[in-house]
């Protein structure tokens, strides 16, 4: 029995671990295996909560544990993601000799800083049926597939653009720690009429991944928050 209740936090354990190396990776400069590896962490990180719950031992250990591994596996890697593209951008480049622009790449740990925001919010606040913000496991999805996005539509000169990838960065941080209101991805019924913006986003999913793999990945998150937006319009 002592094992089981492990179990949860054996998965948490795994999720930082895979988040570790993915960090090294994104060093060396494979985004693709970092990719590879956050999805890994995805995989770990529903699996601890689901576990958690259906062996009724979700503890504040358990909690703690979670958001420190979110905060590398989702947090860190996308900071690191953008740190290469920002560091390998026209702009960046062609002023290296500038010690201002040259440290510029590390505005990206922007978003690290409100993963970690975003998660000490998350452990303290009242947990309801809506995310306050988007969850830092979304927030990643849309960054560290960024590169096979690019590699897809043939944007490189596009997000070559050091502006453009600073706007991702801030977009990216705002959204993290905002108070938008954004639906659970958990189906908790199978009612339509309450789960209907799911529905509508996971047919949206599988179809844009039908087409474009893993490309899609940063479109489904897009598309996620703007209906998330639309909902609070309409």
């Amino acid at each position: 029995m002592n094992l089981l209740k492990f179990l949860p936090n054996f998965f948490t354990l795994t999720n930082l671990f895979v988040g570790c190396i993915a960090v090294v990776f994104g060093i060396i400069g494979d985004l693709e295996i970092l990719a590879i590896l956050v999805s890994v962490g995805l995989i770990c990180d529903f699996f601890d909560g689901f576990l958690a719950r259906l062996l009724n031992v979700e503890s504040s250990l358990g909690i703690q544990l979670d958001s420190l591994s979110d905060l590398v596996t989702f947090g860190l890697t996308s900071s690191i993601v953008l740190l290469n593209l920002i560091g390998n951008s026209t702009f960046i480049i062609e002023n290296s000799s500038n010690i201002l622009i040259s440290n510029l790449p590390y505005c990206a740990f922007l978003i690290a800083i409100a993963s970690s925001y975003r998660l000490a919010k998350f452990n303290v606040s009242k947990h309801s049926k809506e995310f306050i913000g988007l969850p830092t496991p979304a927030n990643a999805i849309m960054i560290v597939f960024l590169p096979f996005f690019i590699e897809r539509f043939n944007l490189n000169i596009f997000f070559e653009n050091i502006f453009f990838l600073i706007i991702i960065t801030c977009f990216s941080s705002y959204m993290l720690i905002s108070n938008h209101k954004m639906i659970s991805l958990k189906l908790i019924n199978m009612n339509f009429k309450e789960n209907q913006m799911l529905y509508f986003l996971f047919i949206c999913t599988v179809v844009l991944f039908i087409f474009f793999g893993l490309a899609s990945m940063p479109i489904i998150i897009l598309l996620y928050i703007l209906l998330n937006f639309l909902r609070t319009i309409i």
